[in-house]
Order: structure tokens, then sequence, then C-alpha cells
């Protein structure tokens, strides 16, 4: 076998794990349903990552805010890395651990959702985007490998792909990232059109 289909095996591997896992499934509804709820309620959903991380959050707020499959009216969420002078600012003036705990404080609200997107479960900017979030009533989804690393201390909801390998976790948390999209979605589109 070559390495080719050995990493395709080894993604299929870990997705049939994410399927025969009947807490992890109903975790992913529970945060639909979270995701639902603050947008009906005026929330606003947002998501942070560092490297690719970075760009699922951002690729996973476009989904929301932009749309995916339904033409509807936009839903309120976004990446909290996207404004390079910002972040380039605080990461000099206060840190690096503080370039999405800074940004929360002062655009997140009590309703709010905060997704976290880590494969380690460790990333100590997302950490302290967490205590934002247990001051100010902001609840959280945490995207992470098997062992949830200090994300899952914080509660919320914990998505732990059961997987050690960053690759294969990525590529599943982009998958249950569209899965929550779209349930998404198609819940606000048709709560939407029920009160028309």
């Amino acid at each position: 076998m070559n390495r080719i289909q050995e990493s395709i095996l080894q993604s299929i591997e870990v997705k049939n794990k994410i399927l025969s896992d009947e807490t992890l499934m109903r975790s992913i509804e529970e945060a639909v349903d979270v995701i639902v709820e603050s947008l009906r309620n005026g929330g606003k959903i947002h998501f942070c990552g560092n490297g690719g991380s970075a760009a699922d959050a951002q690729h996973l707020a476009a989904e929301l805010s932009g749309r995916f499959y339904f033409d509807r009216p936009p839903l309120n969420a976004e990446a909290l890395h996207c404004n390079t002078s910002y972040l380039t600012a605080v990461g000099n003036d206060y840190g690096y651990d503080h370039i999405f705990s800074r940004l929360l404080a002062a655009s997140g609200k009590e309703g709010d959702v905060l997704v976290g997107i880590s494969t380690s479960g460790n990333s100590r900017n997302i950490i302290e985007a967490y205590k934002v979030c247990e001051e100010k009533g902001i609840k959280i989804i945490s995207l992470t490998g098997a062992s949830g690393g200090l994300m899952k201390d914080f509660g919320g909801i914990l998505l732990n792909v059961p997987s050690t390998d960053t690759p294969r976790i990525q590529e599943s948390h982009i998958m249950i990232g569209h899965i929550i999209c779209e349930l998404v979605e198609k819940t606000t589109v048709y709560s939407l059109r029920s009160t028309d």
C-alpha cells in the first residue's frame, strides 16, 4: 500500500471512530442547539484557532456569515484573528497569549458562543479567551484532539476527535464544522421562514 492510500485509510478510520462514538454524536447535536439558540437570541458566534485551526475558524465563520447551502440572511459569526494590525499590536504590546481574549472582552457578550479550535487542546491564547467566556457568560464549544487538553477543563461542549495525529484531527474538525454549519443553517432558515 502506498502512502496516499495509507493516509486516506487513516482518515477514514478516524471518521469511523467518530461515527461510532454516541457521546460525540450527541455533543455535535448539542453544539448545533447552542449555536442556534444564541443566534435566535441575537448572539454572535466567535471562532478562534492557530495555524491550520485559524484557517478552519475563518472558514467556518464564513460558512455562517456568508452562506452554506441556502441563500438566507447572514448569521452573526466571525473569526477573532482576521485583523492583522490588531494581532500584531496586541501580540507586541501584551503578548500572543492575549490576542483572542482582548478582542473577545471588547466584542463578546452574554449569550454569545466561542468555538475554540486546537488539535492539542492546549493553546494558551484560547485558554485566555475561555477565561473571558467565564467572566462574561459566553458559552464554549471546543474542537480538539483525543485528550481535550487543558481546554476540556473549562466545561462547555467538548468535541474531541479520537486521534493524536494533527492532520487527521484537522480533517475531522472541518468535517464536524461543516455538519454543524449545515444543521445550523437548516434550523435557522426553517425558523425564519416559519415566522414570516
